[in-house]
Order: C-alpha cells, then structure tokens, then sequence
C-alpha cells in the first residue's frame, strides 16, 4: 500500500431549513418562525423571543426554497469528488425528527427526477467519472436497529459484527452484502430494496418516521491511468519497463441518522418507547464524541456505541466529511432547533486528516504481463521458424561454394605443382655452373695468396724486433730520470724544514705576545672596577674617611699590583665569571651553587659579609650596565643561601631588586632579579614584605611584558612561593598575581608550565585547608575556578612531563575537597582525570587522596553511580 499527501480537514457543516407542513401553517399562523436565515451571509440567527437572537455561522445555509441539486452541490459534490481521487468521504444528516434528513438524502425521485436525493446524485457522478473496464463500484445498504447491525439487502443477516484492524484502525464489516454497481437503474433497485427492509413508524411529529440509523457504503477502485493509455503502453514498452498501475480506493458512506425526539412531543409508547431511547442513547455517544474532538479531549469515547463505531473515520479519523443538519421553523420546537444548532456548531471544530490511498493494481499487471508473454512467445517461435529455414539455406549453399572452391583449387594445385618442379630442376642446373667456376676461381687465388703471404710475416717479425729494443731503452731513461727527482726531491725537502722552524718560532712568540696582551686587558679592567667603586665611595664619603669601608680604599688596591701567581688569579677570576654567566639564585628549583664565599671575594669583600653586602647593592644603582649585570648575580648568590636572605632583606636588598624591576628593562636583569625574589619568597617572613612593598604587580607587570622563557621560570617561581601562603590569597588574586600566573601558560615551554602548575597546587592546596576550617571559611567555589583556571588544569592533568602532571594532580584534589567545586569539575570534564589518578598515579600518596576525596562527595558519588564507575 502507498500512501501520499495527507493533509487536514474541517468538517464542513450545511444548515438546511424545511418548509412549514400543514399543521404548522394552521397552529403557528399567529408565530413568527423561530429562525431567520441569512444565506448571502452564510448566518443564521435563533430567536429567543420578539427582541433577542443568537447568531450562528455556518460553511453554507440553505432556505426552505433550497433545491435538492444545490443541496447536493454544496454538501456532497466535493465529497463525492474526493472519493473518486482515492479519499475516503462522509455525508450525514442530523435533526429532529420529521426535519426532511431522509428526503435530503434517500428521495429516489420516480415522479419527479429534481428531487432526487444525495445518494441517487452522487452515485451518477460516480458512474459518470469511471471506465467500466478498469474501474469498479461496490454497494453495502445496512441500517443500525437497537444496537444491532442489519443489512438492508438481506434481511435474514441481522447482526453484522464490526471488525476493526488493529494496526490502521479501519473499520470493515466482513458479513455485509457487497453488490457490484454497472449502472444507475441497478443502484436504484437496491436503494428501492433497501428502504423497503428499513424500519419506520407513525408518530405525532412524523407519519413515517425512521426508528434506525441507514447507512450507505459505496467503495469506488479508479485505475490512475486511462484505459486507451494502458493499451498504449502495453503496446510500446517492454517488460523491463513494466510498472504495475496505480489503484485507487475511494469509500463514500452516507448516514441517515434517526431523528432525535422528545417522547412526549412524539407520543412513542412500548416498543417505539425502546427504539426512541436506542436512538437517542446513540446520538447521545455521537454528540460525546463530537464535543470530545472539538476540545481536543485526550479521549474520546469512541466504543459507547456502535454508531460511533462505524463513524470513527468520519469524525477525527482520515475521512473527508459534511454534515447537513435539518430544523424545522416553528417555535413550538425551539428547544430542539437550538441543539440540532449546537450539534452542528461542535461538529465545525472537528478537524480530520485526509489521507489519500493508492495501491499497484497486480492484477491488471499479471494479465497485462501473460498478454505479453504470449505475445513474446509467438514472435520467438516465429523468428525461431525463421532462423531455423535462414541456417539450412547457407549451409546448403556453403557446402556448393565449398564444393566449387576445392575443385578450383586441386587445378590451380596441380599447375602450380609443375611449375614450381620445372622452376627447381632450373634452379639446380644454374647452381651447379656456378660452383664449377667459383672451385676454378679459388684454386687460382690460393696459388697467388701462397707466395705473398710468407713475405709479410717475415716484415711482421723485423718490425717486432725493433719495437722491443725501443721500449728496453725507454725503460732505461725512466729509471734515470726517477733517480733524479729522488735527489732532487731530498734537497727541497731539508730546505722547507728551515723555513718551517723559523715559522713555528715566530708563532709561538705571537701566541706569547697575544696572552701577555690579554693579560694586560684583564688587569686595565680590574683596576678600572676598583677605580669605580673608589669613585663611588669618594661621592658618599666626602671627608675622604675610608676606614669603615675597608674593601673600597686605595689599600684595596695593593693586592693587585702584588699578586704573585698571575695564573692562580686568572683561575679564581674565571672562577667568578662562570658563576656570573649561570643563572643564579634559584633555590626554589632547586639548583644549589656550591661556592667558597671567601675565594670569590679575596679580592673585591672583606671577611665582614654585612659591610660588603652595603656596597654590592649600592652597585645596583650604577650606570654602568656591566657593574648593575655583575652586582645583581651576586645578590642571587647570595639570596640562594637561607642564612644570607634574612641580611639581604635588613639591608634593602628586597627593595633594590624591586627597583630594578621597575627600573630597568634589561631581560638579564629582570630574569636574575626574579630569581632571586624567588628564592627570598620562600621565606615566609620575607612575603608579606614582599606584598607590602607591591611586589606582586611589579611581578604580574614584568610577566605581561617578558618572553624570555627563563625570565617567566624565574617570575612563576616566585608567584608560586606566594601562592602557599593562606593569607595571601585574596590579595595575590586582587593585586593581578594569579592572573599574570595563569597568563604565563602562553609560552608553552616545560620549566614555566611545571612553575605555574606548582603555583596552582600550591593556591588549590590554601583553599582546601580553608574550606576544612570552622572559622573564616570560604562557601563559594574556587577563585581558580572563578579564573577559568580548571580547563588548563583539566587538559594538562595527564601531561607528558612528570613534574607538570604530579603539580596538577594535586590540584584537582585539593580542588575536589570542596563540595561547592564538585559540580563544575563534573561539568569540564575533571571526574574522570580524578578517576584516572585515583587509579594510575605513579604516587601513592597521590592515589589514595583522590580516592578519599571520591568516596567522600555525594556529588562524586552520584555521577559515578549514574556512570556505573566503580572507584
């Protein structure tokens, strides 16, 4: 089954008025109807009394002067129409009883053909719209009596079970009798049959009233392609194009519904008693079911009744449905007017969704298929015949040209076998000659070459001779000639010697002469060091006293007009200069530089550390570039040991270093000046002077500016030492240091990285004891968090360099300790790197954290469980 466009549908709704009967003339003579109809405006209104009315709008509203053609047009052509393009379609009438439903839709018309009614219409449309060849129409007539279903055509079946199929929800009745329709005068009869098994009664309102409800079931299958274009194609194309036709299946049901009544307007007494009641029971689920639709209700209450059975398509389902409701005009009825009215007015928010449905006819394609295969069959027989006779003709004519060709060959053979003997036997008799004259020629020539041949051999061997005598001789003035260039050879040799040793000499008085000059260079520079310092002690001493600066006085000098072993002070200098050149001060990386403070500072510092440590950060303001470079890698020295850092910091060192940074804008400076803050930050005396005196922007400033990797090691270093100071936090996160920290992840390079995930821990682990604490703890998440620090984290939790990943695991504990973080590492992806750490961590201890921090969050707790995670 293939099913196309399927769209929605409003039950469409006609209102028809019936003309005043006799009775009504003469009782309501003094009344005014109790209706007035707007047709141009499709309205109508329904009095209460002489000054009010409600209005009601209808899809069409059709007067008592209303003919049955355009009662027909209006409510059922485009019904009938849709049926005929595969749509199933709906046509019923509702009203009081003796309104006119069974005249709107069943008059057969004998008397008078304009007053034929719908169902007589509509079934000469659909005769009028098929081919009788292709196409096909089947009739059920059956009325519904007290809740038992009847078929009209054949009385004897009076209870028909509705069978409904369970995945489309279509309604079918299996025991109804199903008569084909050929023509208009076939239908006729059945409808003449059917209403005469119908029943009806004589009540006050109506003398023929119907106790049942009639229903009218026409299935029409319309083949899609026409009939003269089937043969066509069937003619024309061949059997791999072959497609089975298009079958539509349309189903048009027209319902006369009984007419609802009051019993003591219709006077129905006993059994006409029992039949009111079952008809109005009935209408009564169908108005249920109809205002269930209309409100969109959940359910509809479709199996009160049977009536509402069989009309499951119709209202709600894929049918395409119009309603005719009938009142009547007088007053006396108003009560039953209103709720015909009413009833229609539900029914016009009912909404279907039409469905067309189409079928392959497989049929029509197996008979067109046999026509073609007989077809087919016959033709190949007959080329068959054909070929056969077409075969036996060219063998019969190949075995004559083959008879005709080898006579003419075994001739042809046979002339041309003599020929070729005659050819051959003339062939030989010439060759023969030849040879004879050739063995003539040859003896001939043998007798001449004999006799000129023994003459140039003997020439050959003269000349032999004589080319060995020339070649011994040649070999001689070889030998001759080797043996002087051999002696002469020995002689140039031992003169080059000479010329070398004078050569080596003077180099070696150059080498000689170059060292002395370097030496000379080296000493110029250490007195014009001294020169400075001595000029710089003059400035802060002007009476020209030295004795509390015993290092910078002109006996400072002496030692060094006096040195005694130029060779043991070149090798302490050097010394000296290599410790400048490495990158010095930095204890928190632990890199110890192991010096004798005493054999540096032979020269230049007394054995009084402190009066020394005066004048090497006075240095630190010099102008000479050089002495600031030499002073500052002295300090770091200096500030890597822990028992000098408590003097540096007394003596201004901290605050010097402070001013280089912002002074200077030397990386050299700025890298060694870092380090050595590092190393004085690890004291925690030294960090809060070290935030007081505004280090942590001077920090935080010089990170933005510096792309040195090992300028930004040194600054992380110290911004890590700050951040495992607790009450530093705040302040570390106000004054820009944990933002210069995490901007330091830019460069990308192993040692900053493993600085500022140590910074990282160091700040996750203060956050953690605070959160632990009682008093002054913090209940919001992480400021890292806050920083978007946690998918840095998140993505260098399992980092290929060790130090990096052993910082950050510990972060992502310290972090996981707290309860307020728990659903934004969930979030970012952090759960499961603890999961992988409580697992794979190289460290025990690291392990067993994050496991103790997993199993004691319920947030942990629950993702793992809605996970199926087993920690």
């Amino acid at each position: 089954m293939v099913k196309l466009a399927c769209f929605s549908g409003r039950v469409r709704v006609a209102v028809r008025l019936r003309p005043q009967n006799t009775e009504e003339l003469v009782a309501d003579a003094d009344f005014a109807d109790c209706v007035d109809l707007q047709p141009e405006l499709k309205r109508l209104k329904l009095r209460k009394n002489n000054w009010e009315s409600d209005t009601y709008e209808f899809d069409e509203v059709l007067t008592e002067f209303a003919s049955q053609k355009r009662v027909y047009e209006v409510v059922a052509k485009p019904v009938v129409e849709s049926v005929l393009e595969g749509y199933n379609g709906t046509v019923m009438a509702y009203g009081q009883t003796g309104t006119g439903k069974t005249y709107t839709l069943g008059r057969l018309g004998d008397e008078d053909t304009s007053a034929r009614g719908i169902m007589v219409r509509a079934m000469e449309d659909i005769l009028a719209n098929i081919s009788p060849e292709t196409d096909s129409i089947s009739v059920s007539f059956l009325q519904l009596y007290m809740e038992s279903i009847q078929d009209l055509l054949n009385p004897a079946n009076d209870n028909i079970s509705i069978v409904e199929d369970q995945k489309t929800g279509d309604v079918s009745l299996p025991g109804a009798t199903v008569c084909e329709i050929r023509d208009q005068q076939s239908f006729i009869q059945l409808l003449r049959l059917g209403e005469a098994h119908r029943i009806a009664a004589n009540t006050k309102l109506n003398t023929e009233s119907s106790r049942s409800h009639a229903l009218l079931m026409v299935h029409v299958k319309k083949s899609v392609v026409d009939r003269d274009e089937f043969c066509l194609e069937a003619q024309n194309c061949s059997i791999g194009n072959l497609r089975p036709p298009i079958l539509r299946k349309g189903k048009l049901i027209v319902v006369d519904l009984a007419g609802s009544e009051h019993i003591h307007k219709s006077g129905s007494e006993g059994h006409m008693l029992e039949e009111a009641k079952s008809i109005n029971l009935s209408l009564s689920a169908l108005g249920k079911c109809i205002n269930a639709l209309a409100e969109n209700s959940p359910h509809v209450p479709v199996r009160d009744s049977k009536l509402t059975r069989l009309l499951k398509d119709s209202f709600g389902g894929t049918s395409r449905t119009s309603l005719v409701v009938t009142i009547g005009p007088s007053p006396r009825h108003r009560a039953e007017t209103a709720s015909t009215i009413m009833f229609g007015q539900r029914a016009m928010k009912v909404e279907n969704m039409l469905k067309i449905k189409e079928e392959f006819d497989y049929k029509s394609l197996a008979k067109r298929l046999e026509m073609e295969i007989d077809k087919l069959m016959t033709e190949n027989e007959r080329q068959l015949k054909v070929y056969e006779n077409e075969i036996e003709r060219i063998r019969l004519e190949a075995q004559k040209r083959v008879a005709e060709a080898e006579g003419n060959y075994v001739e042809a053979l046979e002339e041309e076998k003599t020929k070729c003997q005659m050819d051959y036997m003339e062939s030989i008799k010439r060759l023969e000659e030849k040879w004879t004259i050739n063995q003539q020629k040859h003896a001939i020539n043998a007798e001449i070459n004999n006799g000129a041949g023994n003459e140039k051999v003997a020439e050959l061997k003269r000349l032999l001779q004589d080319e060995v005598c020339l070649r011994k001789a040649a070999e001689d003035e070889i030998q001759k000639i080797k043996n002087q260039l051999y002696r002469f050879s020995k002689m140039e040799l031992a003169g080059r010697n000479s010329d070398g040793f004078s050569i080596h000499q003077v180099l070696e008085e150059e080498s000689c002469q170059k060292k002395k000059l370097e030496e000379e260079v080296r000493v110029l520079r250490s007195l014009l060091a001294q020169i400075s310092i001595e000029a710089h002690q003059f400035r802060s001493y002007p009476d020209g006293s030295n004795s509390a600066n015993p290092l910078l006085g002109l006996d400072s000098l002496e030692p060094l007009n006096q040195m005694r072993s130029r060779d043991c002070n070149n090798g302490e200098r050097a010394s000296i200069t290599n410790l400048h050149e490495q990158d010095v001060g930095y204890g928190f990386l632990s890199y110890h530089y192991h010096f004798r403070l005493s054999s540096c500072f032979c020269i230049h510092l007394p054995l009084d550390i402190t009066v020394g440590l005066q004048k090497i950060l006075s240095l630190l303001q010099s102008e000479d570039a050089n002495v600031r470079t030499h002073a500052v890698k002295v300090v770091a020295n200096l500030a890597a040991e822990e028992g000098n850092q408590e003097k540096i910091v007394e003596a201004g060192g901290l605050t010097s270093l402070l001013m280089l940074l912002r002074t200077y804008d030397d990386e050299t400076i700025h890298r060694i000046a870092a380090g050595a803050i590092a190393n004085l930050a690890m004291n925690e005396a030294n960090q809060e002077l070290i935030m007081a005196q505004g280090g942590i922007c001077q920090l935080a400033m010089t990170a933005t500016d510096a792309e040195d990797p090992q300028t930004l090691r040194m600054v992380a270093g110290a911004i890590a030492n700050l951040c495992g100071n607790d009450k530093l936090q705040m302040r570390l996160r106000s004054e820009g240091g944990m933002k210069a920290l995490l901007g330091m992840v830019r460069c990308r390079h192993p040692d900053v990285l493993s600085q500022v995930a140590r910074g990282i821990a160091n700040f996750a682990k203060c956050e953690s004891r605070a959160s632990s604490q009682v008093t002054g703890s913090r209940h919001g998440r992480s400021l890292l968090i806050d920083d978007g620090a946690l998918p840095w984290i998140v993505q260098n939790a399992n980092s290929e360099a060790s130090l990096i990943r052993r910082h950050v695991e510990l972060a992502l504990c310290h972090l996981a300790q707290h309860e307020v973080n728990a659903k934004d590492m969930i979030s970012r992806g952090a759960l499961w790197e603890l999961v992988r750490i409580s697992r794979d961590c190289s460290r025990a201890d690291i392990r067993a954290l994050a496991r103790r921090t997993l199993t004691s969050s319920s947030t942990f707790q629950s993702e793992l469980r809605r996970l199926r995670i087993e920690v």
